[in-house]
C-alpha cells in the first residue's frame, strides 16, 4: 500500500503538465495561424465574398468551441480525459491533412465567380468535410485538456494557488506557440503557398499529440464517472415526483450516502439554501429503497445547483467573445487596406494578431510575479483576486477595446478620403488588439479556473468546456449581429445601405458597428456585476459537519440517522 501511495505522489504536478504545455504550444501554433489566415484563404482561394468569408470563419470557430462539449461529455462519461484528447487529436490531424490536400491540388479549388461563394459539388464536400473534422477534433481536445491539466494538482496544491499558476503558464506557453503561428506559419502560407502553411500546422499538431501520449506514465488520470446529463435528469425527475412533499426544516434530514458506501473518488458537497425546490429530490419517501430515479443525494442536488448558478456567468461573457470575433475578421480585412510595412519589410495582414499575443506573453510573467503577490498581501487570496473579479477586469477592458477600435476605423477612413494615395500604418490596429489581448488574458484564465474549481470532480471536463461554450455562442452571435445590423441599418440609413454592406470597407460604417458593440458591452457588464455578486461559491464538504445517512433497521424500516462527516479525500 505504501508503494502504491508513493507511486501516486510521484505522479501529477508541473512535471506532468510539461507534456500538456508542449501540446498546447504546438497545437496552438497551427490553430491560431489558421484562424488568423483562413478568412483570406476563403476570400482569395475559395473565392468567397467578404461577408461570406467572415461568416464562414466565425461559424467554424463557433463550431470548434461548441463541439468542446462533445469532448467534455466523452471524457467525463465514457473515456478518461487523457484518451479523449488522443481520440479527438487524431480527428484534428486528419482534418488538417484534408485541408492541406485541397490547398495543394488546383483541381480541388473553385474558379472565380460573381456569387457569394463559388465552391460546389465535390470541392464543397471536401472543404466543408475537412472543416467539420477539424472542428470536431480541435473542439473535442479543448473540452478535455483543461481538466486533464487541472487533475494534476490535488486539493492542497490548489488551495496554495497551483491551479491558477497552471492556467497562467499554460496560457503563456500556448501564446508563445501562437506567436510562432501568426508570424512564421502565416508567412509560409502567404508567401510559399497555402498548402505549405497547412502542412506545417499538420506536422506540428501531430508531434504535439505524440508528446502528450509519451507523458502517460506521469499523469494523474481521473476515471470517468456517471453521465453528467443523467445525474441532472435524475434530480429534475425526482424533484417533479416529490413536488407534493414538504421540505424538512432541518436540511440534515435530507438523504446523503454514508462515507463507507461512497465512491472514494467522489467529493461530497455541502447543502446550500439556494434553489430549495430542488432539495425535494433528496427527500427519501417512507418505505422506499434509496435507488437512482427514486431519491437523489444532497451532493447530486448541489451539483445541479452549481450548474444553474453558473448560467448567468456564462451568459454575461458571450458578448465579449462576439467582440473578439470582430477582431479576427473585420480587423484583418481593415489591415488589407492599410500600410503593412515595417521599415523595408512587409508584414502579412493575418500576422496582425501577433500584437495582442506579444502583450499577453509579456504581461503574464508580470502578472504572476508582481501583480499576484502584491494583490495577495492586500486581499489574502492565493491568486491575488478571485476568479470572478479577474473575469470582470477582462470585461471592462473589452469595452475599452471596442471603443478604441471605432475611433481607429474612423481615423483610417478619414485618411483614405482625405489623402487617397496614402495609407495609415497597420500598427494603428495594435491599440485595439493590445487592449483586447489583455482582456482575454484575464477572462479566459479566470473562467477556466472558476469552472474547474466550482465543478464537482466528475463534471470538470463539461464545466471547463463552458469557457469554450461562451466563445462558441460569441462567434455564432457575431454572425447573427452582422446580418441583423446590415438588415436594420439598410432600412434606417439615408443611403439605404447597411453599415457592413458589400466588399468595400471604405464605404462602410464599421466604426459605428464597433461603437454599438461597446455600448452593448457596457450593458452586459452591469448584468455581470449582478450575476457575480449573486453567485454563491460552493462548499466542498471537507470540513466536519453533520449530515444524514440512510440506515436499514432489522425490521426492514429505512430511517435517516445523523452522522459526523469524516470523509477522507485521497491525494490523487
Amino acid at each position: 500500500m505504501d508503494g502504491l501511495n508513493t507511486s501516486s505522489r510521484r505522479k501529477g504536478g508541473f512535471r506532468a503538465c510539461t507534456f500538456i504545455f508542449i501540446l498546447g504550444a504546438l497545437e496552438n501554433m497551427g490553430f491560431i495561424a489558421n484562424m488568423a489566415s483562413l478568412v483570406l484563404y476563403f476570400y482569395y482561394i475559395m473565392h468567397f465574398d467578404i461577408a461570406t468569408s467572415a461568416n464562414t470563419l466565425t461559424n467554424f470557430m463557433g463550431s470548434v468551441f461548441m463541439l468542446s462539449l462533445v469532448g467534455a461529455f466523452t471524457a467525463d462519461t465514457f473515456l478518461n480525459r487523457f484518451y479523449t484528447c488522443l481520440l479527438f487529436g487524431i480527428m484534428e490531424v486528419m482534418g488538417l491533412a484534408l485541408l492541406t490536400t485541397q490547398a495543394y491540388f488546383k483541381d480541388l479549388q473553385p474558379e472565380f465567380c460573381l456569387r457569394s461563394t463559388c465552391v460546389k459539388g465535390g470541392q464543397a464536400v471536401m472543404l466543408y468535410g475537412s472543416l467539420c473534422l477539424y472542428a470536431l477534433g480541435s473542439g473535442g481536445v479543448k473540452g478535455a485538456i483543461p481538466a486533464l491539466g487541472g487533475d494534476q494538482f490535488d486539493h492542497h496544491q490548489q488551495k496554495k494557488g497551483a491551479l491558477a499558476r497552471y492556467y497562467n503558464w499554460n496560457l503563456l506557453i500556448s501564446t508563445t506557440g501562437s506567436i510562432v503561428g501568426v508570424t512564421a506559419v502565416v508567412w509560409v502560407s502567404m508567401n510559399k503557398g497555402w498548402y505549405k502553411g497547412f502542412f506545417v500546422s499538420t506536422v506540428a499538431t501531430l508531434i504535439g499529440f505524440t508528446v502528450l501520449a509519451l507523458g502517460k506514465p506521469f499523469y494523474r488520470i481521473q476515471p470517468p464517472g456517471n453521465s453528467t446529463f443523467v445525474r441532472i435528469a435524475q434530480v429534475i425527475a425526482v424533484t417533479f415526483r416529490n413536488r407534493d412533499l414538504s421540505l424538512p426544516k432541518n436540511p440534515d434530514k435530507l438523504f446523503e450516502i454514508h462515507d463507507a458506501s461512497r465512491d472514494p473518488s467522489e467529493e461530497r458537497l455541502s447543502h446550500s439554501n439556494q434553489f430549495r425546490l430542488l432539495d425535494k429530490a433528496a427527500i427519501l419517501r417512507e418505505g422506499t429503497e434509496p435507488q437512482p430515479w427514486k431519491v437523489c443525494t444532497v451532493t447530486q442536488v448541489e451539483e445541479v445547483k452549481i450548474l444553474i448558478r453558473m448560467i448567468p456567468i456564462i451568459a454575461s461573457t458571450i458578448l465579449m467573445n462576439t467582440s473578439m470575433a470582430q477582431l479576427q475578421t473585420f480587423s484583418v480585412q481593415q489591415g488589407v487596406t492599410m500600410d503593412a510595412h515595417l521599415g523595408t519589410k512587409t508584414i502579412p495582414t493575418p500576422s496582425i494578431p501577433v500584437i495582442p499575443l506579444v502583450f499577453i506573453s509579456v504581461l503574464i510573467p508580470i502578472y504572476e510575479f508582481v501583480a499576484v503577490p502584491f494583490a495577495r498581501k492586500i486581499t489574502g487570496h492565493p491568486s491575488g483576486i478571485t476568479q470572478l473579479q479577474r473575469v470582470g477586469v477582462g470585461l471592462v477592458l473589452s469595452i475599452l477595446s471596442m471603443a478604441v477600435a471605432g475611433f481607429i476605423e474612423l481615423y483610417r477612413k478619414h485618411e483614405v478620403h482625405k489623402n487617397p494615395p496614402n495609407k495609415i500604418s497597420v500598427f494603428w490596429l495594435s491599440f485595439q488588439y493590445g487592449i483586447f489581448g489583455i482582456a482575454d488574458m484575464f477572462t479566459v484564465v479566470g473562467l477556466l479556473e472558476f469552472f474547474y474549481k466550482e465543478a464537482p470532480s466528475g463534471m470538470r471536463s463539461v464545466s471547463t468546456s463552458f469557457t469554450w461554450l461562451t466563445l462558441a455562442l460569441g462567434y455564432f452571435t457575431s454572425t447573427v449581429f452582422v446580418d441583423i445590423i446590415n438588415s436594420v441599418t439598410k432600412r434606417i440609413t439615408p443611403s439605404k445601405q447597411g453599415w457592413l454592406h458589400g466588399n468595400d470597407l471604405n464605404s462602410n460604417n464599421l466604426n459605428l458597428f464597433y461603437w454599438f458593440l461597446a455600448i452593448l458591452n457596457v450593458i452586459n457588464f452591469v448584468f455581470y456585476l449582478f450575476s457575480a455578486s449573486w453567485y454563491k461559491y460552493k462548499s466542498d464538504g471537507r470540513e466536519s459537519e453533520t449530515i444524514a445517512k440512510a440506515e436499514k433497521r432489522p425490521n426492514g424500516e429505512i430511517t435517516l440517522v445523523k452522522v459526523e462527516n469524516n470523509i477522507q479525500f485521497p491525494r490523487s
